[in-house]
């Protein structure tokens, strides 16, 4: 159950920040329950994709959206890193660098700065950026190579484990540095207490360590090869 994964949405040829579009919209929101009391504790929705009626166990929860990045070096290795026992979830699992999108770093706390149809639009195009944005702050922060090494993100498609189905967007990204240089700027990452190594492999080493991964992350494993099928 914890490494199950439901594909949502794949693109092999990947897509780059102009070619895709986010309808940040409340009818995608959470519904709220109908306790009272319960419903006062359960935290405020942030970002939320419209397959809310594929999920509708969980329609009462919030379900923000991860992302995930395979990073290729250029001596073609990709970076796995293992999370360290003291996060809260997933603790000793092997997964890609990701994280998830921040409304807040394009000023969106709510759908109540949302009004009228030129706003909207507005809204739309930076949390589409984010979605980007975000992928590239995460694998700064926790892989420690500068922003300028890597390539603009191509996103490939999203998965959705199958425990609390959480669904995460992955990317592909390129970076100029070969393998050994990224292990030297690891040690030095920002959120480098988040993991305890990092794993520089070979592709065709990947299916064996997707396996110790978790629903979403195999997921993005599923797609990457997506992509190198379509490559081909």
């Amino acid at each position: 159950m914890e490494n199950g994964f439901k594909l949502l949405l794949s693109c092999p040829s990947g897509l780059s920040s102009s070619q895709v579009s986010v309808n940040f919209d409340e009818s995608y929101d959470r519904v709220p329950h109908p306790d009272i009391d319960l419903e006062k504790s359960i935290s405020e929705v942030h970002y939320i994709l419209p397959f809310a009626d594929d999920c509708k166990q969980c329609q009462h929860t919030s379900s923000p959206l991860g992302n995930g990045a395979i990073v290729e070096t250029s001596d073609n290795k990709i970076l796995v890193l293992q999370r360290s026992n003291n996060v809260g979830e997933f603790p000793g699992y092997l997964v890609f660098p990701g994280g998830h999108p921040e409304p807040e770093e394009v000023g969106i706390s709510s759908h109540k700065c949302q009004k009228g149809l030129q706003n909207s639009e507005l809204i739309n195009s930076k949390v589409s950026q984010e979605m980007f944005d975000s992928i590239v702050r995460e694998v700064v922060e926790e892989i420690g190579v500068p922003a300028a090494t890597l390539s603009e993100p191509l996103f490939i498609g999203i998965s959705r484990r199958v425990l609390n189905v959480r669904p995460a967007a992955f990317f592909f990204i390129k970076c100029n540095l070969e393998s050994t240089e990224v292990q030297q700027v690891y040690s030095s990452a920002q959120d480098s207490y988040e993991s305890t190594k990092l794993y520089t492999i070979e592709p065709s080493e990947l299916e064996k360590m997707a396996s110790k991964m978790p629903g979403c992350h195999r997921g993005g494993y599923a797609l990457y090869k997506l992509m190198l099928g379509a490559g081909k």
